[in-house]
C-alpha cells in the first residue's frame, strides 16, 4: 500500500510541476515578476530563494502556484491581454506536450498496433464452447451468422447478439475455410466470454530503431487527440445527465484515480506511464474549462475585459474564483466521499475497477 501511495504521489507531482512550469517559464520570458514559484499547497516544507523568485515545497502535492504582486509594472494582472492569454494557455499545452511524450515512450518500447483487418483467434479456453467446437489458437474468423467479419467489435457484437441460441461461425486456417456452429453461452465465467476466446485484429510492428523517437512521437500525438476528445464527449455526456437529473457516473477523485494508479502500477512500468498521459490530457482539458478558479475561467475574463474594453475590478474577479475554488473543493469531497463508498462496497480496488470499467 505504501508503495502504492509514492507512485500516486509521484504521479500526481509530476502533472502538477509540468502544469506550473508552463505557467512559470512563459511568464518569465515576458517579464512578469513570480516572487514564488510554489509546488503543492502549503504549509511550506522547504524553500529557497534564487534569484527573485523564492522556489518552495509545500506539504500537500495537489496544485501549484506563480505569484508575484510587489511591482506592479511586472504583474501578471498589467500584462497585455495576448501576454496573459500565453501564459495562462501555456499550463495545458505543457501538459498535452507530457501526454504527447509518454504516449510516444509507451509506443516506442511496445511497438505499433496495426489494424490486420482479420479476426484472429490468440487464446482459446479450456471447456468452452469455442474449444468445443474444434476453434483453435491461430484460427481466423471470416463469418459470424452470414456476415463478413474484419474487426473484434464486429464479432463481438454479433456473438453477444446470439447468446443462448446456436450460431453459426466460418473460420480460415491454413488457407481453407471450415464451418462451425456452437452456442454462445449466456452467463460466461468472468473474464471468457460468451464463446470463451480471445480475438484480436491488430498486430504489433516495431519500426526500424533509429525512427523510433520519430514515430513514436507521431503515435503519440495521435493518441493525445483521442484521449482529448474522448475526455470531451465524456464532459459533454456528464453536462447531458445533469439537466437531464441524472448523477453523473462516470467521475472519478482522488480515491479512483489512486485505485487505477496503484492497478497500472501493478501491470508495469509502460501501462503506468500510458495512464501518466491520460491523465495529463485529462487534467489540461478540465483545466481549459471556462469556470472560475480555472485556468479557462481566468481566460474568460479576459476575453470579457476584450469585449468591454476594461479589464473587471480584480477584487470582483478574485472574489468570484475564490467561490469557484469552493465549488470546486466541495465537489471533489463529494466525490471522494462516493469513490470510498464504491471501494469498500467493491470489497477493494480490484473490485472497484471492475464496477468502474464496467459503466
Amino acid at each position: 500500500m505504501i508503495g502504492s501511495i509514492l507512485v500516486f504521489l509521484l504521479v500526481l507531482s509530476i502533472l502538477v510541476l509540468i502544469h506550473e512550469l508552463g505557467h512559470f517559464v512563459v511568464a518569465r520570458k515576458n517579464g512578469v515578476l513570480v516572487e514564488e514559484f510554489g509546488f503543492g499547497i502549503p504549509p511550506r516544507i522547504f524553500s529557497i530563494q534564487a534569484g527573485e523568485t523564492l522556489y518552495s515545497l509545500n506539504l500537500l502535492p495537489f496544485g501549484g502556484s506563480d505569484e508575484g504582486v510587489s511591482h506592479p509594472d511586472r504583474a501578471f494582472l498589467n500584462k497585455s491581454k495576448k501576454v496573459r492569454i500565453s501564459i495562462l494557455v501555456a499550463g495545458v499545452l505543457m501538459n498535452f506536450i507530457l501526454a504527447i511524450f509518454a504516449f510516444a515512450v509507451v509506443y516506442s518500447f511496445s511497438g505499433i498496433p496495426k489494424d490486420t483487418g482479420q479476426v484472429k483467434v490468440v487464446e482459446v479456453t479450456s471447456g468452452s464452447p469455442a474449444q468445443v467446437s474444434g476453434i483453435i489458437v491461430g484460427d481466423i474468423v471470416k463469418v459470424v451468422e452470414g456476415k463478413s467479419v474484419t474487426k473484434v467489435s464486429e464479432f463481438v457484437e454479433l456473438v453477444e447478439a446470439k447468446k443462448g441460441s446456436r450460431v453459426g461461425i466460418e473460420i480460415e486456417r491454413n488457407g481453407e475455410v471450415k464451418k462451425l456452429t456452437l452456442t454462445p453461452r449466456e452467463s460466461p465465467p468472468e473474464g471468457e466470454g460468451p464463446l470463451g476466446v480471445t480475438i484480436t485484429a491488430t498486430e504489433i510492428y516495431y519500426p526500424p530503431a533509429l525512427a523510433r523517437p520519430f514515430v513514436g512521437i507521431y503515435y503519440g500525438f495521435k493518441e493525445a487527440l483521442f484521449w482529448g476528445g474522448t475526455v470531451i464527449a465524456g464532459l459533454i455526456k456528464i453536462i447531458t445527465d445533469l439537466f437531464a437529473g441524472q448523477a453523473p457516473r462516470d467521475l472519478a477523485g482522488p480515491v479512483g484515480i489512486f485505485a487505477i494508479t496503484s492497478e497500472a502500477a501493478r501491470l508495469g512500468v509502460l501501462p503506468l506511464i500510458n495512464f501518466l498521459g491520460i491523465l495529463s490530457v485529462n487534467l489540461a482539458i478540465l483545466n481549459i474549462i471556462p469556470f472560475p478558479a480555472l485556468d479557462g475561467g481566468r481566460l474568460l475574463f479576459v476575453f470579457i475585459e476584450g469585449i468591454l474594453g476594461r479589464k473587471v475590478v480584480p477584487k470582483v474577479e478574485a472574489v468570484i474564483h475564490t467561490i469557484g475554488m469552493i465549488i470546486l473543493i466541495l465537489l471533489i469531497l463529494a466525490i471522494t466521499a462516493r469513490d470510498i463508498q464504491r471501494l469498500i462496497t467493491a470489497g477493494g480496488i480490484s473490485g472497484f475497477l471492475n464496477s468502474v470499467l464496467s459503466r
